[in-house]
């Protein structure tokens, strides 16, 4: 089994799933959130480099990308890992997986209703993202969400539906479609 890329929109749960996913699958690798390695090597947030520019922040998520799969392979280790919800958006970052053989990239799948409820709980204490600080965030967020769920349930090689369901359940669910 090779590793596993989980995607799918902002507050889906692909980080509590992909650490449940890593310790029940035995993942040698163990998990890696994609947002995580952008700060480590960049020394600043996801939301600080978004804020300097789009393109800033696609940059940074592609190099965080190539090097996380350069660690995979360097090591033999399989891994799980979770990226940024906007992963569908960045050409560089989507080629780069479209070469590697050996990563199953898994959509994670929440309606824009749900996902909309735990980004604004979150924003209660963090602020809205900077990519929904528009004149209407809601609007903007259910656009974003209908175009890359179209996107991703295409790229995707697995798709989870992960509504209402816990992070033990989706990596469950996740370890039950993969299995032999």
């Amino acid at each position: 089994m090779g590793s596993i890329l989980l995607v799918g929109p902002k507050h889906s749960g692909k980080s509590s799933a992909g650490r449940a996913l890593a310790a029940a699958g035995g993942y040698a690798g163990g998990f890696a959130d994609l947002d995580e390695i952008i700060e480590e090597r960049s020394g600043k947030s996801p939301r600080t480099l978004y804020r300097e520019g789009s393109g800033v922040f696609r940059k940074a998520e592609a190099e965080a990308l190539r090097a996380l799969l350069e660690r995979g392979t360097a090591s033999g280790k399989t891994l799980v890992a979770a990226a940024g919800g906007g992963l569908i958006d960045n050409g560089e970052a989507m080629a780069l997986l479209e070469k590697q053989g050996n990563v199953t990239v898994v959509y994670i799948e929440v309606s824009a209703e749900t996902a909309w409820k735990r980004i604004r709980l979150s924003a209660e204490t963090g602020g809205l993202p900077p990519f929904l600080d528009t004149g209407d965030p809601e609007k903007t967020h259910r656009l974003l969400h209908t175009g890359r769920a179209a996107a991703y349930r295409k790229f995707a090689g697995l798709v989870i539906n992960a509504e209402n369901k816990s992070p033990e359940d989706i990596a469950s669910a996740i370890l039950k479609a993969l299995a032999p």
